[in-house]
């Protein structure tokens, strides 16, 4: 009897065992990138050119240690501290994976621009009703490229690429109209 409880013991010890060695060699390894800016620092002030107090044009911004096996770049910039939801300011997809420098006002060739929450296919700048406002400048690079329709949004976008997401980087900015 002892031996029976003691071989069914050693089986669900090396099943429990082979389950988390299964899990560990499929769980994907996300890579970090580089996402800065020469007009801003990470957790520093967004100047107002960027905004809708200024030009509203998009700030440019620096990327690198983009993964040699990547195959395209995602940006997604929003803002959640929007009173009603996280408020998306600018999603670019399928921006080449050996772009460095995403310039002032520029988009990349070949990148595509999505719905933001504006309504519109292009950026639109921090513009916060009241206070502080936090925006997170989130860049993803893929093993894929997406196929995306322009019309698609933030969530459409997310949910093509959340099974490619080999590396990925964030820059936060922050406005206030005060």
């Amino acid at each position: 009897m002892k031996r029976g409880v003691y071989s069914a013991i050693i089986i669900i010890i090396s099943i429990i065992l082979l389950s988390m060695l299964f899990l560990s060699f499929n769980k994907k390894t996300v890579e970090k990138m580089n996402l800065t800016s020469p007009v801003f620092e990470n957790n520093g002030n967004i100047p107002s050119k960027y905004s809708c107090d200024g030009k509203n044009v998009s700030p440019p911004l620096s990327i690198s240690k983009v993964p040699e096996n990547a195959k395209s770049l995602v940006l997604i910039v929003d803002d959640p501290d929007a009173p009603s939801k996280t408020w998306v300011h600018w999603i670019l997809w399928n921006i080449p994976k050996d772009t460095g420098i995403i310039e002032e006002n520029k988009i990349p060739n070949g990148a595509v621009q999505g719905v933001n929450d504006f309504g519109k296919n292009n950026y639109d700048g921090p513009c916060p009703p009241s206070g502080i406002h936090r925006y997170f400048f989130k860049l993803y690079a893929l093993d894929s490229v997406l196929e995306l329709s322009k019309n698609s949004g933030k969530q459409d976008t997310e949910e093509a690429m959340k099974k490619h997401i080999i590396a990925e980087a964030k820059l936060i900015g922050k406005y206030s109209r005060e």
